[in-house]
This record gives C-alpha cells, structure tokens and sequence, in this order.
C-alpha cells in the first residue's frame, strides 16, 4: 500500500473520532446553556412581574377612584357651595376634572392604551356634559339650579361614560388575576 494512502488513512481515523466528540461535545452544551438563558429569562420574568403587578394594580385602582372623583354627581357634591353661581360652578367643576386627570395622568404608563383612551374619553365626555348643561342655563343663574339642570340632564343618560371606564378598569385588571 503507498505510503500517501496510509498517511491518509491515519488522518481519518483520528480525524473522524474527534469530529464525532466535537459535536456530541457542542450540542451537548449548546443545549447545557440555551437551557440556562430559559431558565435565567424565566427568574427575570417572574421578577419583573413581581414589581410591575402590584404597580399595575396601584395604576387600575388609581384609575377606577378618579373615574368616580369626576363623576358629576360626585363633583358637584365636592365643589358646589352655596353662594355660586353657574358660571363659577362650571368653571369649578372643569378645574376638577382637569386638577384630577393632571394628578393620574402617569397612571397611563401601567394601563393599556385602550384602557387609557376610555379614560381619555370618559374625561372629555364630562366635560362635555358640564359645557352642554352651561348652555342650556343662564350664566348668572343660581349654582343649585344649575347643578339641578344636570342631575335632570344625567338622569336621561342610560350609562355614564366613567360607568363605562370602571368597567373597563375591572375587566382589564381582572386579566391580572
């Protein structure tokens, strides 16, 4: 047999039996450590959701207290004194609602954004109503009769838009649980 086919021969045979150990070897801890970055991603996860449930939590409790701090009936029991009247009830009660949203406003960073947007909306809509009541008052009226005019107004409403934000907050934080 020549000589080169011998060389040849030698070099497979060790060749071989250490391309076989090389990558029994690399999958052998290939799997080793994508089991361990599962695991360590894992810890990380569980811990970051140990800290962001209970802020979570704090922002849709948040949340649900300023829906019911701007709810007309609420805020006109908070902010009408006697001696007022409709204009500065109005203003009052638009000073509320803007001072309460201002306060929560970082709440949105823990919430979805739809959940925000109907928060969002249930603010303007409070607005509105406060607005569309004014002009349907003469400005220099009694503050009682204004507020009167818009507990009329609210009790022809079906569903209030910050019922419909609670329910909102209830649902999306009950997907925490």
């Amino acid at each position: 047999m020549p000589t080169w086919l011998v060389v040849i021969l030698e070099i497979i045979k060790i060749t071989v039996p250490a391309l076989i150990v090389f990558f029994t070897v690399y999958t052998l801890l290939k799997q080793f450590l994508d089991g361990q970055y599962k695991a360590r991603m894992l810890e990380f996860k569980q811990n970051q959701n140990n800290t962001t449930i209970p802020l979570r939590l704090q922002a849709y409790e948040r949340l649900s207290l300023f829906c019911e701090r701007i709810s007309i009936p609420n805020l006109i029991l908070r902010l009408r004194t006697d001696g007022m009247d409709a204009t500065e009830l109005r203003l009052a009660l638009m000073l509320g609602v803007q001072q309460e949203f201002e306060h929560n406003i970082t709440q949105q960073v823990y919430v979805s954004d739809q959940l925000w947007q109907i928060v969002k909306i249930a603010r303007d809509d409070t607005i509105n109503i406060i607005n569309l009541v004014y002009n349907s008052v003469d400005p220099k009226s009694d503050g009682k009769d204004y507020a009167g005019t818009m507990f009329k107004y609210l009790q022809s409403r079906k569903v209030m838009s910050t019922e419909k934000a609670l329910m909102a907050i209830k649902k999306e934080a009950g997907l925490l649980m």
